[in-house]
Parts: structure tokens; C-alpha cells; sequence
């Protein structure tokens, strides 16, 4: 990764042009000097809670699904963190072992025959991405942030969403703005909504808009709906966010400029 700065900047200029990924478009973010190391601590120090007090429901879970489904308990993932580099995801298995020989890489969808009854559970409760506080011990995701997209999707999505590989400035989250107001992926249209709350993240990251985050994502785990959290917690969103979007982008929708 490539980081461009001129003197006495505000902003500095990154570039994406790892050996382990394509070259992405530029996107000027704020100067978080700050702020960066003390969310990395934080991270950490909350990961290692966090695994202590759920150790619990990991076993239990655990013990669930190798009772219920053939295969290991968990299973590993290669996805894409900060500048593109790849990573292995670790998450409780909630999907028939080897599903994907046949079908191939692909998105789930809502009723999913891959997913097993238990895997069901896991994924409502989100109980199956506490594994994921292993790879933010091992300082590959954070709490908060975009989702880690796999690397067999991001060619495509490159080719159609301006700014794509601008969500790897950051190191990818468990949770993050666009996983906590917006259904999992399921077509072009559900990224670039999707895509448009990772820039504007990436532009905004800070320990008020993370403690809204955090806080908006216990409150799902409580099924308070998402756009009550949105609105009790002043959370950007909706035509904001993908106003801010199109014009980093320069693809400005004709609607949203009458509107």
C-alpha cells in the first residue's frame, strides 16, 4: 500500500497498489493519527473479553452443530483485509460441509437450502461470527468496519461499483455501519447500497461514530429493529449516505440531484 500526502495536508491520499491486490480507485480521507492506534487497542482488549465471557456459547454451539451436520465444527475462509491483503475467516459452520464443490462461490440467499436448522440459529442470533474475535486478536479485522468481502467476488464488483477497493483502507469489521442497517448481499444493487455506507465510513471513522455502531449492533442482537436503532442513534443512513457516495464516486444519480 501506497500512502501519498503533500505537506501541511488535512487529508491524505491513499492508493491500494499492494503486490496482493489490483490498483483501486483514490479516495482522500481525513488525517486519524490519533485515533487509529487507540482503536486497535481497543479492539484487542475487547476481543479477548468478549471471547472470555461468550466461551460458553461457543461450546454449546459447538457441541450443536457436530451433533447435527456432518463435517468440522468450524471452517475457515479467504477473504480480503486492509490493502487487500488476504486472510483467513474463521466462523462457526452453519452450512453443510463442502456445499460449495457443487454450486460453486456464490452469495447466500434468504431460504438458502445450504444452511443447515441449526445454522439457522447461529446465523439469527449472530452467534456464528464469534470466531471472528480470533482474527481481531490477530489484528487482521476489527470490531467495526466494512465487511470482508472473498476474493472471488471483487474482479466483478470492481468492474461496476466506483470506489470498490476503497473499503480496503481500513482493516474489515465484525460489525460495521452497512452490516447493521442493510440485508446480507444478494445482487449488484444490495453492494452499491452496501458500498456506499463503507465509503462513508471510511471517510467518517471515529470513536463516536464506532460507540453508535457497537451499541446500534447490541441492540440488533436484542432484534430491536434496524431503523429504530438508525433513529434513536442519529446513525447516517438512506439518501445522506448515498448522496455522499455518488459524488465521491462522480456518478451523480439524476433523481438524487432534483431531490
Amino acid at each position: 500500500m501506497s500512502v501519498i500526502s503533500s505537506d501541511q495536508a488535512s487529508h491524505v491520499s491513499w492508493r491500494v497498489d499492494s503486490p496482493h491486490s489490483p490498483t483501486w480507485q483514490a479516495l482522500d480521507i481525513p488525517e486519524r493519527n490519533w485515533y487509529v492506534p487507540c482503536k486497535l487497542v481497543g479492539d484487542m482488549a475487547a476481543a479477548i473479553i468478549l471471547l472470555v465471557a461468550t466461551l460458553p456459547l461457543l461450546l454449546l454451539a459447538a457441541v450443536l452443530v457436530k451433533l447435527t451436520s456432518r463435517g468440522p465444527i468450524f471452517y475457515s475462509q479467504t477473504r480480503l483485509g486492509r490493502g487487500g491483503r488476504p486472510f483467513s475467516i474463521y466462523k462457526i459452520r452453519t452450512m453443510r460441509h463442502n456445499c460449495e464443490s457443487v454450486t460453486g462461490a456464490r452469495w447466500s440467499t434468504p431460504g438458502d437450502d445450504r444452511v443447515t436448522w441449526i445454522g439457522r440459529i447461529l446465523r439469527k442470533t449472530h452467534i456464528d461470527e464469534l470466531p471472528q474475535l480470533w482474527n481481531v486478536l490477530r489484528c487482521e479485522m476489527s470490531l467495526v468496519g466494512p465487511r470482508p468481502e472473498r476474493p472471488e467476488f471483487i474482479p466483478a464488483l470492481q468492474k461496476v461499483l466506483p470506489l470498490y477497493g476503497s473499503r480496503l483502507l481500513l482493516r474489515p469489521g465484525i460489525t460495521g455501519l452497512a452490516q447493521i442497517q442493510l440485508p446480507p448481499d444478494t445482487d449488484i444493487p444490495s453492494v452499491r447500497r452496501k458500498l456506499a455506507h463503507d465509503i462513508y465510513y471510511v471517510r467518517s471513522m471515529g470513536f463516536w461514530l464506532d460507540f453508535r455502531i457497537l451499541l446500534a449492533t447490541l441492540l440488533n442482537l436484542l432484534f430491536v429493529p434496524a431503523v429504530w436503532t438508525r433513529f434513536l442513534l442519529v446513525l447516517p443512513g438512506g439518501y445522506r449516505v448515498q448522496r455522499a457516495y455518488e459524488q465521491d464516486a462522480g456518478t451523480i444519480n439524476p433523481e438524487l440531484e432534483m431531490a
